[in-house]
């Protein structure tokens, strides 16, 4: 969060200098590329970067001071770091911002959820999409996944997560009838928990606005400390060659509008699973 914190007024210090990424990059003889990943979060930074940076930008100096200790704190490791053998590239950024968020929507068209998957599911999924991974490696990434869900079991101020998910991702089987039967009860006693609410979209429901996003999360972050402003919301797509991250209010408005579209079409999935059962 930090990270992403400090991007954002980076980003909005050089927006109102009116200097474009690449005039940025030329005057502080830094690539494009690294503008790009200071901005989007996804990397650490000096104080000495920020001062360069703040001092090209014409920047206040009152606002200097801020920065650089922003800045000091974008180099604190969060616990996902031991795992960093396992995470994809920028994907540590995502699970940083699903670790400071205080709510969740998502919609998956394919999949249970990662969130919302059990040990045995995930496990089949893994080792059905690396088949030649060893053994070591798919238990790490179990690992990883379990340590992420628990946002959503933990005791004190669990996320709210808000999930749709379509007819096809609940039926479709992950591994033996036992894991998929499994799954389905794991399900109904997430849905048990107050913060969970869990929505899928019949087949049989026509068009929605899910055929066109695809999967998708939308995150959306507590006030800041001292009464501040929460950060704006981020949607987060794992596309196949990488993740992608939306934070422009337009983009967050569209969907934000998706999402209650295809929430229009979804059922509650209890109804569903006690079909199944």
């Amino acid at each position: 969060m930090p990270r992403r914190q400090l991007g954002r007024h980076l980003r909005e210090l050089r927006n109102r200098a009116r200097m474009t990424t690449r005039t940025a990059a030329q005057q502080l003889e830094w690539s494009e590329a690294k503008i790009w990943r200071i901005e989007t979060g996804q990397t650490s930074l000096r104080s000495l970067d920020v001062e360069a940076m703040c001092k090209v930008y014409g920047a206040p100096g009152d606002i200097v001071a801020p920065l650089t200790a922003l800045a000091r704190e974008t180099k604190a490791r969060g616990w996902w770091t031991g795992y960093g053998d396992v995470i994809a590239e920028g994907y540590d950024a995502y699970i940083g911002l699903e670790e400071a968020a205080w709510a969740l929507r998502s919609y998956e068209h394919a999949l249970i959820p990662g969130l919302l998957q059990t040990e045995g599911y995930t496990r089949a999924m893994l080792a059905a999409a690396r088949p030649s991974a060893p053994a070591t490696e798919i238990d790490r990434r179990v690992q990883l996944r379990a340590a992420r869900q628990q946002l959503v079991v933990r005791a004190e101020a669990p996320v709210r997560l808000d999930a749709v998910i379509t007819e096809a991702a609940l039926t479709h089987r992950i591994g033996d009838a036992g894991v998929h039967a499994e799954q389905l009860e794991h399900l109904l006693r997430l849905c048990e928990l107050p913060t969970v609410r869990v929505r899928m979209v019949p087949t049989e429901s026509g068009y929605h606005d899910g055929m066109e996003t695809g999967r998708f999360v939308m995150l959306e972050f507590p006030d800041g400390r001292m009464g501040e402003p929460p950060e704006p919301p981020v949607v987060y797509i794992e596309a196949f060659t990488g993740p992608v991250y939306l934070d422009k209010e337009p983009e967050i408005e569209r969907y934000r509008k998706a999402f209650a579209g295809i929430e229009a079409a979804a059922v509650d999935v209890r109804t569903v699973i006690d079909d199944l059962r």
